[in-house]
């Protein structure tokens, strides 16, 4: 007898109009729930991934390049809110540098691509029911953006979020927040059921490059197409090396059983293995969701399992409604996109530069790609104006929500190129031209203000003013 919740579930999402495909994945997760399932994936069931090809070692010519991108669609996943940072809209329309927003540096990066290869190179965005009317505003600056009448979206599925007792959740006040996306997982069925995939496979296109767009470092690298045309590399995932700052981010290994690579972030760790997961000598690189997908070979298994490729399922517990932590506790059912490697035989990691992945997550991570730290270069890639890793920067509470952070640097972000870490603890507003030396540790006990042109270091106590 099919779980009354599951139903009720299922029920809901015909009504919405999801597909057939979306459905039966939902079920598929919802029965592992029933049965207590964990997706754990044990240390002793799998070994560290240490020999990796590095994209370094790559060099093609330049029309190796050119064909190879001239294959490629680029797909980026557009459906986040910024929840992170407070937000209510979609974070792709954050300004991140230079009056520009992460769609404005994307769409420049593809079409200086396309200008420098003289090459199509699709751009497809996949966003969520929460994102799209937003998006699709701002993509009316950009009329020239299509080619060959190809979408410039996907729609992102829609489910239930479910109580406890494995129920949809009810939220009379505003009936919006009983749904949310299945993770970004959900990219392959959504491909599917659209039509998209069938009709870049129909259009000739080799491989799909899938990225976050707040990683403004994920581009359409030539050498890297090549060389995935080059060794028919059926699904590539892109990995860096490792440091202590890393030691949380999801890795891949290789499963046991198998010899197949599986990735494993925080959520599939046995209780008691976070110090083996922990270890970037033992796991000494790090997924970084940039992916590259074999269109024939997607869709040749999508059509085989009518859209169910049977990813590992992430419980992710949060309550209905964001912003109230107070409000009632659900369970999100979602997959990660990059646990889609165990699917593809012959799948493959390459080792690339940590230029390749420059996320905003955070207001911290803003903060840096603000800064002076970086530039954008003619061809809008970030680029770093210092040698080494980029400082640790701690804003503190006040600064997570992102108008808060925003009324506080007023005038721009501070100098950080002679930083080494920059902690903030209290509320403090930075005038213009401030500059951070070494290691910067405030503790500012009533709300004050760091007057233009101040160099700040260790304590920093003597340039601040209360207000």
């Amino acid at each position: 007898m099919i779980h009354p919740g599951l139903q009720a579930s299922l029920d809901a999402m015909r009504e919405a109009g999801v597909s057939e495909q979306a459905r039966a994945v939902f079920a598929m997760y919802h029965a592992q729930l029933q049965t207590g399932s964990t997706g754990t994936i044990p240390e002793d069931s799998i070994l560290p991934l240490t020999d990796v090809p590095d994209l370094s070692d790559v060099h093609a010519d330049e029309e190796r390049r050119r064909e190879a991108l001239s294959r490629t669609v680029i797909l980026k996943l557009n459906g986040g809110l910024g929840t992170s940072m407070g937000m209510t809209g979609p974070k792709s329309l954050v300004e991140v540098r230079d009056g520009r927003t992460f769609l404005d540096i994307v769409i420049r990066q593809v079409r200086s691509l396309r200008e420098r290869y003289g090459v199509e190179l699709p751009l497809l965005f996949m966003n969520s029911f929460s994102t799209r009317a937003s998006t699709l505003e701002a993509l009316r600056a950009y009329p020239d953006l299509q080619v060959r009448d190809l979408p410039l979206e996907i729609v992102q599925n829609r489910e239930p979020k479910l109580t406890e007792e494995l129920a949809p959740v009810r939220w009379p006040d505003n009936p919006e927040l009983e749904w949310c996306p299945p993770g970004h997982g959900d990219v392959y069925v959504t491909l599917l059921t659209s039509g998209v995939l069938e009709r870049l496979h129909q259009e000739g296109f080799e491989y799909l490059f899938l990225s976050n767009i707040d990683n403004l470092g994920a581009t359409a690298d030539p050498d890297l197409a090549a060389w995935l045309h080059d060794e028919q590399v059926p699904y590539a995932a892109e990995v860096c090396t490792r440091t202590h700052n890393d030691r949380k981010g999801g890795h891949l290994a290789i499963r046991k059983s198998d010899g197949r690579l599986v990735l494993r972030d925080n959520a599939a760790v046995v209780p008691g293995e976070m110090d083996y997961f922990q270890d970037i000598e033992l796991h000494p690189t790090f997924h970084t969701n940039n992916l590259w997908v074999r269109i024939d070979r997607l869709r040749e298994r999508l059509l085989a399992t009518n859209g169910v490729l049977g990813l590992p399922m992430i419980a992710n517990r949060k309550t209905v409604d964001p912003a109230d932590r107070t409000s009632e506790p659900v369970i999100q059912i979602e997959s990660a996109m990059g646990s889609a490697i165990e699917i593809f035989e012959g799948a493959r990691a390459i080792l690339t530069p940590r230029t390749r992945f420059r996320p905003v997550k955070t207001t911290n991570e803003l903060l840096l790609i603000r800064s002076d730290i970086y530039e954008l270069s003619d061809t809008y890639e970030l680029v770093s104006q210092i040698e080494g890793e980029d400082p640790f920067v701690d804003l503190g509470p006040v600064y997570t929500v992102l108008d808060h952070f925003l009324e506080r640097f007023p005038k721009g972000a501070p100098s950080l190129r002679e930083c080494t870490t920059l902690r903030v603890r209290g509320d403090l507003i930075f005038g213009r031209g401030v500059r951070c030396v070494g290691d910067v540790d405030i503790v500012a006990e009533h709300p004050s203000v760091v007057p233009d042109g101040s160099v700040l270091t260790g304590s920093g106590f003597d340039v601040i003013e209360a207000r």
